[in-house]
């Protein structure tokens, strides 16, 4: 039973990392910064307190997400096979994708469209790379997509590493030392660093790169960027690999307070360097490495240190987080619209930012929530995206 609340627990801290992503997002329109890019719902009343706040959570949000996605899928694999794990996400993030890009992506543009002929503006492009392949405007569902590529890589280069490691009869001692590290990498702090080594290069030599966003965002191509593939990559390798030994999470338990003070310091450090702008850039080479590597730390930093606090302060289920777990997927796919709509309309009021970041922040909570329970929850919809109704006693295998 101890192990099945565990799970609950880090069943909610997926759902954290999607209903943080509607935080972000609501933002979004009092971040002085979008005036700059020339996003079309910009308010009257700019915020640079919201800057920090959205540095904070694009800093870990989505690595957090894909190695709870890695975790989950060791464990579905383990219990229901390849076959059983490959339809389950069919259903679950193809379904939701094809649907979603279908319904949701075309309203949320067209909000956005008519915001810029309303206020008289161009119509709003991404800060799409020059030279980018295979254009596609994925909005808020990249993450589905993203997912998919690395479901499919993963399971491809699992298969064949389990097959050379067969052939070799090195299977057991190669397993054994790939555990060692894992356990190396999360039960001393400064693991964090050889952590972020491998998206730190790739950030440091990526000429598009805004710091305070961290990694760029894959939403306008069907071939995502290069630090994408990895950051994303490596997290849901990593949680693919931490799922091997469930100890490690009492091991982040005990550790999460070490995690929160370095993410912290770290965080600090690039707030130091660069600022919270949400644009920002470092030209400087030897303050744009520090940078890239300090950012990276400080996000494996807050994963471990907010997995850790799930597991020590969630000793048990709770019917409500439960609850917001099931609700989280949903809310996420279809707050977008929501969020933008709401700007539009309270952007030119005559009222603090805070008290219009509350009202959108509230609405977009609100409504997908209420939609969830009345529309959602006991319908094929909630069934495809949660799955089959659970017993009470077992545990959630839904992180997507």
């Amino acid at each position: 039973m101890a192990t099945v609340n565990r799970l609950h627990a880090l069943d909610a801290v997926r759902a954290t990392a999607l209903l943080l992503g509607i935080v972000l997002h609501a933002c979004m329109s009092f971040l002085p910064a979008m005036r700059d890019i020339g996003f079309p719902v910009v308010d009257d009343s700019s915020s640079e307190a919201l800057n920090a706040l959205f540095l904070w959570i694009h800093m870990f949000r989505m690595p957090l997400f894909f190695l709870m996605a890695g975790f989950f899928a060791r464990l579905m694999v383990q219990r229901r096979g390849v076959p059983a794990f490959a339809r389950d996400r069919g259903l679950r993030i193809l379904r939701p994708l094809v649907l979603g890009w279908m319904a949701i992506v075309p309203l949320t543009g067209g909000i956005l469209y008519a915001v810029a002929r309303q206020e008289h503006k161009p119509l709003f492009h991404p800060n799409i790379p020059p030279g980018s392949a295979l254009e596609f405007p994925l909005a808020h569902l990249w993450f589905l997509y993203l997912l998919l590529l690395v479901y499919l890589g993963f399971m491809a280069l699992r298969w064949c590493c389990l097959r050379l490691l067969a052939m070799s009869g090195r299977m057991l001692a190669t397993l054994r030392a790939v555990d060692t590290c894992v356990y190396v990498l999360v039960a001393f702090p400064l693991g964090v660093f050889v952590l972020a080594a491998p998206l730190a290069l790739a950030l440091y030599h990526y000429e598009w790169w805004w710091a305070s966003i961290g990694i760029p965002t894959p939403d306008y191509s069907l071939l995502p960027n290069q630090p994408a593939l990895i950051g994303y990559g490596l997290a849901f390798t990593m949680g693919w690999l931490m799922q091997r030994q469930p100890g490690l999470m009492l091991t982040q338990a005990r550790l999460w307070l070490v995690y929160l003070a370095l993410g912290i310091a770290l965080t600090a450090e690039c707030v130091a360097i660069a600022g919270t702008a949400m644009a920002a850039v470092i030209a400087d080479p030897t303050q744009r490495m520090i940078y890239a590597l300090c950012y990276c730390a400080a996000s494996w930093c807050w994963i471990f240190a907010m997995t850790g606090a799930a597991v020590r302060f969630l000793p048990r289920e709770n019917p409500r987080v439960r609850y917001l777990a099931d609700a989280s997927y949903w809310m996420y796919l279809v707050h977008l619209p929501i969020v933008f709509a709401v700007q539009a309309l309270v952007m030119h009021w005559p009222l603090h930012w805070s008290l219009k970041f509350a009202l959108v922040l509230g609405l977009a909570l609100a409504l997908p929530l209420l939609s969830y329970q009345y529309m959602v929850r006991h319908t094929w919809l909630g069934a495809m995206l949660n799955g089959r109704r659970r017993h009470e006693s077992e545990p959630a295998l839904s992180a997507q």
